[in-house]
């Protein structure tokens, strides 16, 4: 609302009426046509095709490329990324990305955050997008090195052009191809578009509302497996919030996350390079301290300690948990400084990098294991609280 008058800023007619038209087409028209005539196989091979090149080239592209900077690319990868990314209708990459970029930094500011989640689930999943919110204007500001990039800024002063071509050129010319005209536009064209909008919009609404907090409580962001399925591997939120320089989000092995495996595979052929990561200590450590944060709110909650019968000796436990992740923190302080030390005073031979490697493992595995016990300790917390008599 506006600060002054408490009315709504005007409607942007262009955007609701693209929405709206578009939504409403794919929950009546889709159907009704496959029911009246039926669709091919090719039909629904390219709808599925171009909606993952569309996801992943926001994802890998316009998210952790230009947005973030996590990677470099060969322009043989950035030209399908810009391409397929402007294709999923949502701006062009300068646009995107230094919003996205003032979501970051603002996150969960109402006032300037442009998707805010404390606004609501529907005002940051499409609402902030349907008015002219103040939150929402243009703001190149913290975009100059994108404003460098000839193929961004090629693609901003063409995007409409690029827009219709992808999505209306692309789709009937594979229809008609495949002797489909309409089948295949229907499906490539039209679900396709509003399924990337929705599955896309999740990152900035449901993401902020729904999952876990292991690293960070700072902010709303969540980890959900069940997003990142969903969302070519964003669904990791809470883990991207603290640590939006990776080029991972889904960190761990076996976490879901094609656009990291695509940048990674992409690395391996020279289409990538200088994959930025952070360090797996440093990972741990804020799992840890987020842990130790959990349970020491458990144990000094009144409600809940009234009824834990060994509560000093929970107390005891928790303390030398405290104690044992600041030596841990010292160590790998001490473990930093000589590496740091040596390189100065260039005696940094091959031993002392193996040394420094297995020291950073030791340490790496002390944080995993205080890790599993934290993890019992607030189970043991977290049990259901007795009755009153």
């Amino acid at each position: 609302m506006d600060k002054g008058t408490g009315a709504l800023p005007p409607v942007n007619w262009g955007i609701a009426l693209l929405f709206g038209l578009t939504f409403a087409g794919a929950v009546t028209v889709v159907p009704w046509y496959g029911l009246t005539y039926g669709y091919s196989g090719w039909a629904w091979a390219w709808c599925f095709l171009l909606l993952g090149a569309n996801g992943m080239s926001i994802t890998a592209g316009y998210h952790r490329l230009w947005a973030h900077r996590t990677y470099k690319a060969h322009w043989l990868l950035r030209l399908p990324l810009m391409i397929f990314g402007g294709m999923a209708l949502q701006n062009s990459i300068l646009i995107w990305a230094t919003d996205h970029r003032r979501h970051h930094q603002h996150v969960d500011r109402d006032d300037q955050d442009p998707y805010s989640a404390g606004r609501g689930f529907w005002y940051s999943h499409i609402g902030w997008m349907l008015r002219y919110w103040e939150t929402g204007r243009n703001d190149f500001s913290n975009g100059r090195d994108l404003m460098e990039d000839p193929l961004v800024t090629w693609q901003h002063r063409h995007y409409v052009a690029l827009a219709l071509t992808t999505n209306v050129g692309l789709p009937l010319l594979l229809g008609w191809l495949h002797g489909e005209l309409w089948g295949v536009f229907l499906l490539a064209g039209l679900l396709r578009l509003v399924l990337i909008h929705h599955t896309t919009f999740l990152i900035n609404s449901l993401a902020h509302m729904w999952g876990s907090r292991p690293y960070t409580d700072t902010n709303s962001a969540r980890d959900n497996g069940w997003l990142a399925f969903l969302t070519y591997g964003e669904g990791y939120h809470n883990f991207h919030h603290i640590f939006e320089r990776d080029y991972r989000n889904g960190v761990r092995w076996w976490q879901w996350d094609p656009s990291k495996w695509l940048i990674f595979l992409a690395s391996r052929v020279g289409l990538a390079s200088q994959l930025k990561r952070v360090p797996d200590v440093t990972i741990h450590k804020a799992r840890v301290a987020m842990q130790l944060k959990r349970v020491e709110a458990a144990v000094t909650c009144p409600r809940r300690s009234r009824h834990l019968p060994d509560l000093e000796r929970l107390k005891e436990h928790l303390s030398a948990e405290v104690a044992a992740f600041q030596a841990t923190l010292a160590e790998w302080s001490r473990v930093r400084e000589e590496r740091v030390a040596s390189a100065r005073e260039r005696l940094l031979a091959r031993w002392e990098e193996a040394r420094f490697r297995d020291r950073t493992r030791e340490i790496e595995r002390s944080l995993k294991v205080q890790c599993r016990r934290l993890s019992r300790l607030a189970a043991e917390l977290s049990g259901p609280l007795p009755q009153p008599a």
